[in-house]
């Protein structure tokens, strides 16, 4: 049987993110931003999800995943938990965050460990303040809240990429 990503059911409307404390904003606006990935995936089979689309660039939405859940684990687990940890799905120098080598055959394992990974994430930011910081591999002092921020931008940034490689995957459009 051919494994299909699956539906998202949205846990963060928008409109709930009007009236409430900045930390339930950043995580909101991350959550959402997430979940829009995951929307832009769901329906496809892995070997959708591994074609690039939009010629003559090389990125695909599987690429798209697994380069979030990299990115993820650099920022909260590497630089703001201090944690040593290797690469979810590549080698520590090979220097493309997961955006190359993708591979239909593995689609739902690198979605599991997606999801493993941005729930790992949640899990060490949970507990701390957005004001407590960090020394980044620059030597810049950054904090919590920063490294929310940066994800937001980054995930708003691919699902734009993911937009445009969903519509010419199979005519899809929207959120």
């Amino acid at each position: 049987m051919t494994w299909i990503a699956p539906p998202v059911e949205r846990t963060t409307a928008l409109a709930d993110l009007t009236a409430v404390s900045e930390r339930a904003t950043l995580e909101g606006w991350l959550n959402w931003h997430r979940e829009t990935l995951l929307a832009k995936c769901a329906g496809l089979d892995g070997e959708q999800l591994a074609r690039a689309a939009v010629e003559p660039s090389s990125l695909t939405l599987l690429g798209l995943v697994r380069h979030l859940a990299e990115v993820e684990r650099s920022w909260f687990r590497r630089s703001f938990a201090g944690e040593e940890i290797g690469d979810v799905f590549t080698g520590p120098s090979d220097g493309d965050e997961g955006l190359e080598g993708v591979d239909a055959a593995r689609a739902e394992e690198d979605f599991a460990a997606y999801v493993a990974e941005t729930s790992a994430c949640d899990a060490v930011a949970a507990g701390h303040g957005l004001d407590e910081t960090f020394v980044s591999s620059r030597g810049v002092t950054l904090g919590l809240r920063w490294v929310y921020t940066v994800l937001i931008q980054e995930y708003a940034r691919h699902n734009g990429h993911a937009d445009l490689l969903r519509e010419r995957t199979d005519g899809a459009t929207g959120d």
